[in-house]
């Protein structure tokens, strides 16, 4: 029989306007953010896949949630609907929330780091290396080198290697690493998950150096998908299932609701440490708000607590990664090339591929990113030189990733959506050689990606 359509979990209920440019407008849009998406006004943008994070639709249930917002300072009884569900979906017994995910990053780099840490993980994240840095850390990137490589086509390029990791901890012993920084579905490696099997060798390795593992479990619930999908063993499990495992292997997580659990706002610290906990009530305190709402309103907290359960039903999962996986096949049947296999919460263009015209130093993945704006209005994000940022030094950092990440939001868009974005990237490809590369005119300190400015320069290879 032939295979049958499966269509979306949910049906529209509401609908927000959004309105088509001109290309002229849009050249004057994006010269006027600096050739920076960040830095577009948000009217300007026709389909905006600059990120996944808080920018998802909330259910009818979430919404109703949001009606029932307990909003006193102290002991919100919206807290304690999201610790419930914190505790039954993921296994963590305490939960500190903030007000999302890099809240939760800053308090568990505090409470573990010390000065001349070093802490290992698959591959960084902006935010969560910074703040390593802040508390006094190193990042050290031990993940495989399959990675690093756009068109291997491996199943599991978030997990770990072992060789890398035991070079690491012999040259500077387990007591200089407070904890293993585990990243579910590698966002900066194009959503890639690691594999059951690789985090159960990662428990077992690290209880006898006495390391623990904290879980970046923002898109964990996509990592359980992949899990399911790819691994022996775990066919038959539910996503539920799978993601209270992989938690019962780590020390603790942090938390962006703004991803998984479709809310706008909002995350959370959890762990099965007392010790942990109580450093982390006193941190929360200081820098987010009271322990029981961490710079929530009550009515967010309920609807993140909503949006757990929702999430890890595996209908509504696989309703996600299929249209990411729509996007990415119309791409690659194009011999666009792209992170392969296709990520969890988008489609990672292969910006060095692209322009293979255009030099790294020119930030060739942000001149694509500028260019796909300008054909369509649809707004991606560079995931690459200007990401990785600078070294101590003051040097730009040139990762072996060049890319440019269409991150797809929960419930957002349609199909139809993903034609427009296919058919643009596809339009230009086709006419890459036209794309100039960039020089930055400003750049903060630090994070720079947010708010560095550009402008086109005339030089070309060859």
């Amino acid at each position: 029989m032939k295979k049958r359509t499966i269509a979306e979990p949910y049906k529209i209920k509401v609908v927000e306007p959004i309105k088509v440019t001109t290309r002229k407008h849009r050249e004057k849009a994006i010269k006027e953010a600096g050739y920076n998406t960040f830095l577009l006004k948000s009217e300007d943008v026709y389909i905006d896949l600059l990120t996944d994070s808080g920018t998802n639709a909330m259910s009818d249930n979430q919404w109703a949630g949001m009606m029932l917002g307990d909003e006193a300072y102290a002991g919100s009884r919206n807290f304690y609907n999201l610790e419930k569900a914190v505790q039954e979906i993921y296994g963590y017994r305490h939960i500190v929330p903030t007000h999302q995910g890099r809240g939760a990053e800053h308090i568990i780099s505090k409470v573990l780091i010390e000065n001349g840490d070093f802490i290992p993980g698959n591959m960084y994240f902006t935010t969560t290396r910074l703040h390593q840095e802040l508390a006094g850390g190193t990042f050290i990137d031990v993940i495989i080198d399959e990675a690093h490589d756009p068109a291997a086509d491996f199943e599991f390029k978030g997990n770990v290697d072992f060789n890398k990791l035991a070079t690491l901890v012999k040259k500077v012993g387990a007591a200089k690493i407070p904890y293993f920084s585990l990243q579910a579905n590698t966002n900066m490696a194009g959503g890639q998950p690691f594999s059951m099997e690789n985090l159960k060798e990662l428990s077992e390795y690290f209880k006898k150096k006495k390391i623990k593992i904290i879980l970046d479990a923002t898109r964990a619930v996509e990592n359980a998908y992949f899990i399911k999908k790819r691994e022996s063993g775990y066919k038959t499990k539910s996503v539920k299932t799978i993601l209270k495992e992989i938690c019962s292997y780590t020390y603790g997580c942090t938390m962006s609701s703004k991803k998984d659990h479709y809310c706008n706002i909002g995350g959370f610290l959890a762990t099965n440490d007392e010790k942990v906990f109580t450093n982390a009530k006193e941190l929360v305190v200081i820098y987010e708000g009271l322990h029981t709402y961490g710079g929530l309103a009550g009515r967010d907290m309920e609807a993140i607590a909503r949006g757990i359960y929702e999430c890890v039903k595996d209908e509504n999962i696989a309703a996600r990664i299929r249209q990411v996986e729509y996007l990415g096949n119309k791409l690659l049947k194009a011999k666009v090339p792209i992170v392969v296999p296709i990520g969890g919460h988008g489609v990672f263009l292969d910006a060095k591929k692209i322009l293979e015209h255009i030099p790294q130093e020119q930030f060739s993945a942000q001149a694509l990113t500028s260019a796909l704006y300008i054909d369509s209005g649809v707004r991606g994000m560079e995931r690459g030189a200007v990401s990785a940022g600078r070294d101590k030094q003051g040097k730009n950092i040139y990762p072996k990733l060049e890319l440019v990440r269409l991150a797809i939001p929960r419930r957002v868009y349609t199909n139809l959506h993903m034609d427009v974005v296919a058919e643009s990237v596809i339009e230009i490809y086709n006419n890459r050689e036209k794309i100039k590369g960039l020089k930055i005119t400003y750049e903060p300190e630090k994070l720079r990606f947010f708010q560095a400015r550009f402008k086109q320069t005339s030089w070309r290879r060859g």
